[in-house]
């Protein structure tokens, strides 16, 4: 049966809650799902739900014992004998660490009709297998999952018995945050049957930007074999002592030498399966969140876009954090009309409406048609000259009269000294402002920085900081949204200030200028021309304010540091700053 054959027969019977009274002959019917302004309702006793666990034998050995690794899997459901439900799923690596059920969904979903499953994934919690930081294991023992309730893999109660999932009506809605959400990515990629929609809040869509910044290492423990280490985190107490030889390859695999994207973080990359997609996608990101950073959305919703994909996208203003946090109840009622649409087939109207909601710092919110916003456009701004007192500029076209600016890395410098005072003429960092905006400006989408340059060493990154600058130029606007969430320990990603107006970031290492996955050398005083990605982000700069850049080597704040790294001489004339730019 087709997915909107399957939808229009579902649809059919949850329905007939809302046509009153059965006939006679129909008075034993099993139970069915209590519908409201397109809306099920919550009518289910959440205290006399079924609790209960299987282990669902998934189609991999990851720990090398001989038999297929079994995944334990949690249950909540509705009590009532007969009664079909849809399933709510979380796979997570992190059940041991945070207990079974830690989110709001179980006590939410269930009253009104739903199952709320968790997963632990292989290596983690009960689950048998070795952590795989995202790899081909993650993804099938998740898989294995929905399988299951669609009864296309076996599974076990903890006695032995065969379990078999006769409640579930076959759909499966995916959900969670960072590395759950993740898996909910996984998954949809593989196109598996059954699994009818994800809602991956701050999710990962690549492990390589998660980790990498175009051919360079994040700073703390992303630029240390972080696969490894992430599975440590999460690997339960028993897997420990089988998996050891599979954590050490996933460190060695990570290639930190070179930070260059190979075949291992290619595993790793769903984007490149988007048009496996068949699953609709309710997409949530913070925009404040500086562990899953933006091109993780931006470039996945990109790719949905491209295969057609039906979606959603919310982006809040917050950290990494679930979006109930800043959404409250507008949240829950968007995540269960979600639901309801693409799980029961209610037609109750959320795919009519704007595809975009964005939320603003002072707490408001904002609906698009799309994102980035339709009608934003690229606005170049070029280089211009700078004075030995003053910063240099951003002009509307390339500058008359040439000109090179040049800096000196230093290592030790800190981001709150490579932004202040962008109006002063520094050694190790380069400055330039635009004029004070006449009026309120949006920059919607991926901003990109090109310079040609000259080093006078073999290796040199390059770092871009968008800076919001307020009325008097000199002066920070308002501190971002301060992140309250955690995927993992601040030293993942360093301890970025929390109160600076810098936008976005980006950074490359010039020898990937040309490839991820080539390298190519750097003779020193030779002149390249180096393009980079900022993070994709969507920004309001108020009237009055200034768009400022400052560049920059190593940022000890952002990526890991090159001690090679010397003197950079950027060509004004042939260096610039692209914005996607909108009114608001």
């Amino acid at each position: 049966m087709t997915d909107r054959c399957w939808i229009k027969a579902l649809a059919t019977g949850v329905a007939a809650v809302l046509l009153g009274p059965l006939p006679a002959a129909q008075a034993s019917a099993a139970p069915a799902l209590t519908v409201r302004n397109g809306h099920t309702q919550p009518v289910f006793s959440y205290a006399g739900a079924v609790r209960e666990r299987v282990f669902v034998e998934a189609p991999m050995d990851s720990d090398h014992d001989g038999r297929r690794d079994r995944v334990a899997v949690d249950i909540v459901r509705p009590a009532e004998p007969g009664l079909k439900v849809a399933s709510v799923l979380k796979a997570t690596p992190y059940i041991g660490k945070n207990g079974v059920f830690s989110d709001w969904y179980d006590e939410y979903f269930v009253p009104r009709g739903y199952a709320v499953v968790e997963a632990a994934v292989q290596g983690t919690g009960e689950s048998e297998g070795c952590p795989a930081t995202g790899g081909r294991p993650d993804v099938l023992a998740t898989t294995a999952v929905v399988n299951w309730l669609t009864r296309r893999a076996r599974a076990t109660y903890p006695d032995g018995r065969a379990a078999v999932a006769d409640w579930s009506a076959g759909a499966v809605g995916m959900v969670g945050l960072s590395y759950d959400g993740t898996l909910a990515e996984a998954a949809a990629a593989e196109g598996v049957p059954g699994l009818k929609t994800i809602v991956p809040e701050g999710a990962i869509s690549s492990w390589y930007d998660y980790a990498r910044d175009q051919g360079v290492a994040y700073t703390g423990a992303l630029g240390d074999r972080y696969p490894e280490y992430q599975a440590d985190r999460v690997i339960s107490d028993a897997a420990r002592a089988r998996c050891g030889e599979a954590l050490k390859a996933l460190g060695d695999d990570a290639a930190d030498d070179a930070a260059d994207y190979t075949a291992f973080w290619a595993e790793r990359d769903y984007r490149r399966h988007a048009s496996r997609v068949r699953a609709s996608v309710l997409l949530a990101q913070g925009l404040n969140d500086q562990k899953v950073r933006g091109r993780q959305f931006a470039t996945w919703w990109q790719a949905l876009a491209e295969h057609d994909v039906p979606r959603k996208l919310w982006l809040h203003d917050g950290g990494h954090e679930d979006p109930v946090l800043t959404g409250g109840d507008a949240w829950r009622e968007t995540l269960h009309r979600w639901m309801d649409h693409w799980l029961y087939g209610l037609d109750n109207g959320i795919m009519n409406e704007p595809r975009v909601t964005v939320q603003r710092p002072d707490g408001s919110w904002q609906t698009f048609a799309d994102w980035p916003q339709p009608g934003t456009r690229d606005v170049r701004m070029w280089f211009g000259p700078a004075t030995p007192t003053a910063a240099g500029t951003l002009r509307p076209s390339p500058s008359a009269h040439g000109g090179t600016h040049s800096f000196t890395d230093d290592p030790a410098q800190a981001e709150t000294t490579m932004v202040a005072d962008p109006q002063t003429s520094a050694a190790h960092r380069l400055a330039y402002l635009g004029p004070p905006l006449t009026e309120a400006t949006r920059l919607s989408g991926t901003t990109r920085v090109r310079v040609r340059m000259t080093s006078t060493t073999t290796s040199t990154p390059l770092t871009a900081l968008l800076v919001d600058y307020g009325p008097a130029s000199s002066q920070p606007s308002a501190a971002p949204h301060a992140e309250t969430a955690d995927l993992a320990p601040a030293a993942l990603t360093g301890k970025l200030p929390s109160k600076l107006p810098v936008v976005t970031r980006g950074a490359i290492d010039v020898k990937n200028r040309h490839s991820l996955t080539r390298p190519s050398p750097v003779t020193p005083g030779r002149s390249y021309t180096v393009d980079w990605r900022l993070h994709p982000t969507d920004h309001v700069f108020p009237a009055g304010h200034r768009i400022g850049l400052v560049i920059v080597a190593n940022d000890r704040d952002y990526i890991t540091t090159d001690p090679a790294a010397g003197s950079v001489t950027v060509d004004l004339t042939h260096s610039s700053l692209t914005l996607p730019l909108v009114k608001p």
